[in-house]
């Protein structure tokens, strides 16, 4: 059993972001890690970084962005529930981050892309090219 609880202590930064479900595969954690968007007090991490309870960690993934703090380690897959355990979502980071989806779903830029265009548009856009198309 003491062997078990040794190898908990020392887990790497990949395989601890994959348990903690950030991301689908160890490979995707590995290739986020490298590709500079996970970070810790400001710095790039590398994959065999042993993260430690109490650390905090900027992770890109997707269009979300979190800063999560570290509440236990493991190296065992396991349900939502059992890896939601293993953080702490800042405050600040949840704003920021419903805050970004709010203005996504809302269309930040405001153009429908549903299909074509109405009849209305389509004449708008006629107009504007110059073209006589009526």
């Amino acid at each position: 059993m003491a062997h078990k609880q040794e190898e908990e202590d020392k887990v790497r930064l990949d395989k601890w972001l994959w348990a903690a479900r950030f991301y689908k595969t160890r490979a995707l954690a590995k290739t986020a890690i490298e590709s500079g968007k996970v970070h810790h007090r400001g710095e790039r991490c590398k994959p065999g970084k042993e993260p430690r309870v109490g650390d905090e960690y900027q992770i890109r993934a997707g269009f979300d962005e979190r800063t999560v703090v570290v509440q236990a380690l493991s190296i065992v897959r396991r349900g939502a529930p059992e890896a939601q355990a293993l953080y702490a979502e800042t405050e600040a980071s949840i704003a920021k981050r419903e805050a970004a989806a709010a203005q996504r779903k809302a269309g930040a830029l405001g153009v429908s892309t549903d299909g074509k265009p109405s009849k209305k548009q389509r004449r708008d856009l006629f107009k504007f090219h110059g073209s006589n198309h009526e």
